[in-house]
């Protein structure tokens, strides 16, 4: 490997790390990345000369770091900067290796926790975390989410504006204000994923690449906040979900659905760090005498899936149970729907067909592809064709991906149960 190779991917792995490094002594995530890029330059300039160092990680962390108080004590008096930052600014070289492994893990927490602040929108908060945190070009980030990249360069830009124009802190939270912000951070991770599990438009079904991102992201969460259990639960759902992906599409990338999904096709050492991560998550909760939150729930409806040998031996009740939990702690309509599909499999079509009728007129369900695509399969399986066929139709008018358009009208020409 040549040293340019050697700094390209060096820079790829810690790129998060070294932006969070700098973003600690600047306070601003825009910077940072400036003063990262100026990082991987100078290895670009000097380790075809002097050889690629012993931990090149730690170099471009050193480099970031030396150019981000530089850049200080050019704004601002020695003295006023010393007090803020909290430490001695030397004129010395910084050590090649970092002194302590557990403060670059604390900035890139601190990192994520900027990256998914609530002050930005939704949109922007994918864009930034995707940038900073997967190190995904925005060329990338737009050919994911079907935008023009310009769309996405301009999210990010006025993000991080946002955040300075805001005063940001540059810190993990505690306290109160902890549980509302993870909660940001863990549903961002869960939307880059399920953009990529089951993408909302485009040509493709499944996107693996932001399904990897998701995965990466989520473990890396995991890591740095090993005593969350709402993090393990989500590093659950995602690693046990993201286990059928193989299976999910046939040879020419048509939707295959669970019921017919290969399962010889799932990945086994995805469910079984899955299983790992949900045991992690369920002694958690146990030890705070809490109950299980969102994602933990979530994560076991998914390992209920996993463990089923065949779709027909998948344990409905449970997961009825379980939506039940998950919709008396995060009430929604989209909970609703998913435990009446559970429902209609363990008391009938009928049973769960009046649960949707009941969540039918809810606003955020208008546009949901998915209620008339419930629908149409407990209406199909009451032998009720031609309203299946109407619904059908329905939900295919509203998905703005091909593929699942074809399936739906696939399934409205033929109006077969799932």
């Amino acid at each position: 490997m040549t040293a340019t190779n050697a700094v390209e991917t060096v820079f790829r792995i810690e790129r998060a790390r070294i932006i969070a490094a700098a973003a600690r002594v600047v306070r601003d995530v825009g910077i940072a990345e400036e003063i990262a890029q100026d990082a991987m330059v100078a290895a670009l300039e000097q380790w075809p000369e002097s050889g690629v160092p012993d931990n090149p990680g730690a170099w471009l962390v050193s480099v970031a770091k030396r150019r981000a108080i530089d850049l200080v004590r050019r704004k601002e008096t020695y003295a006023r900067k010393l007090a803020e930052v909290g430490r001695a600014l030397e004129d010395v070289p910084p050590p090649e290796v970092p002194s302590d492994a557990d403060e670059i893990d604390d900035d890139l927490l601190r990192l994520i926790f900027t990256a998914c602040h609530p002050v930005l929108s939704t949109d922007a908060r994918i864009a930034l975390t995707l940038r900073l945190l997967g190190g995904l070009t925005t060329e990338e980030i737009a050919r994911a989410f079907l935008v023009p990249e310009a769309t996405v360069a301009q999210r990010i830009v006025r993000a991080k504006r946002s955040l300075a124009k805001a005063g940001v802190p540059f810190e993990v939270p505690y306290g109160p204000d902890r549980a509302t912000r993870l909660g940001s951070v863990l549903d961002v991770i869960y939307l880059v994923f399920n953009e990529g599990y089951s993408a909302t438009k485009g040509d493709d079904w499944v996107r693996p690449g932001l399904v990897e991102d998701a995965l990466r992201l989520s473990r890396q969460l995991a890591a740095l906040m090993p005593a969350e259990p709402e993090v393990h639960g989500l590093n659950a759902l995602l690693e046990v979900q993201a286990s059928r992906v193989p299976a999910r599409t046939d040879a020419d990338g048509r939707p295959v659905l669970l019921a017919a999904q290969n399962r010889a096709r799932w990945n086994r050492l995805l469910i079984h760090r899955g299983f790992e991560a949900l045991a992690r998550a369920s002694a958690l909760t146990t030890a705070a005498g809490t109950p299980p939150g969102p994602y933990v729930l979530q994560g076991a409806i998914a390992a209920c899936h996993a463990r089923a040998v065949r779709y027909e031996d998948t344990d409905w009740r449970t997961i009825a149970v379980l939506y039940g939990q998950l919709a008396a702690v995060a009430p929604s309509p989209v909970v609703e729907l998913n435990r009446a599909v559970a429902i209609s499999m363990t008391d009938g079509p009928e049973a769960a067909l009046a649960l949707v009728d009941a969540v039918a007129d809810d606003p955020a369900l208008k546009d949901y592809h998915l209620l008339p695509s419930v629908r149409g399969d407990l209406l199909a399986r009451l032998d009720r064709p031609a309203e299946a066929a109407a619904q059908f139709t329905r939900a295919a008018a509203l998905t703005h991906n091909a593929r699942e358009r074809a399936l739906l009208l696939t399934r409205a020409a033929t109006c077969g149960p799932a």
